[in-house]
C-alpha cells in the first residue's frame, strides 16, 4: 500500500490566517494540530492545538493551572479574547517543527519510519513540486497497519 491510498484531506492555513480562524478549524473537525502551508501550498510546518492553548490562556493560569478556578465555566470563552488579533505566525513556536513529508509512492513502513524519526504524528503527502495533496495521521497509519 502506498502512501497517496492512505491520504486524507486536511484543513490547512498559512502564517497569515487570524488565529480565531485556525482555532474555529481545530474545534470544528476535532484536530490536534492544523498544517501550516506556504503561498504554494507546500507544507511548511504544524501548528499543534497546544500552541493555540498557550496563547490565549492568560499566564498566570499557565504558571498554576489551581489558580484557572479564578475563570468560572461560564466565562471559559473569553480565553479566547486571549488570542486577539494575532496571525497563526504568532502563535507558532521559535523553533518550529519541520512537518515531514513524503512522496505519493512511499510505502506505509517509510511513512511510519519517517513519523517515528520525526516525532510528529502526522505526515504530509506532497506531489512532485512539494505541493501537499494529503496527510497521514498517527490514526490512519496505525489503522491501516493493523487492518483495524
Amino acid at each position: 500500500m502506498r502512501a497517496a491510498e492512505v491520504s486524507v484531506p486536511m484543513s490547512t492555513v498559512t502564517e497569515q490566517t487570524k488565529a480565531r480562524e485556525a482555532a474555529r478549524i481545530l474545534a470544528s473537525q476535532d484536530l490536534p494540530g492544523l498544517v501550516v502551508v506556504d503561498g504554494k501550498g507546500r507544507p511548511v510546518t504544524v501548528l499543534a492545538g497546544t500552541q493555540v492553548l498557550r496563547m490565549a490562556l492568560p499566564p498566570y493560569c499557565q504558571d498554576d493551572p489551581a489558580l484557572a478556578r479564578v475563570i468560572d465555566e461560564a466565562d471559559a470563552d473569553v480565553i479566547l479574547a486571549g488570542i486577539g488579533d494575532r496571525t497563526v505566525a504568532d502563535l507558532l513556536p521559535a523553533h518550529r517543527p519541520e512537518l515531514p513529508a513524503v512522496s505519493a509512492d512511499a510505502t506505509l513502513l517509510e511513512v511510519a519510519s519517517v513519523m517515528a524519526r520525526s516525532n510528529v504524528p502526522l505526515v504530509a503527502v506532497v506531489d512532485k513540486t512539494r505541493v501537499m495533496t494529503g496527510v497521514i495521521t498517527l490514526d490512519g497509519l496505525l489503522d491501516r497497519m493493523l487492518g483495524t
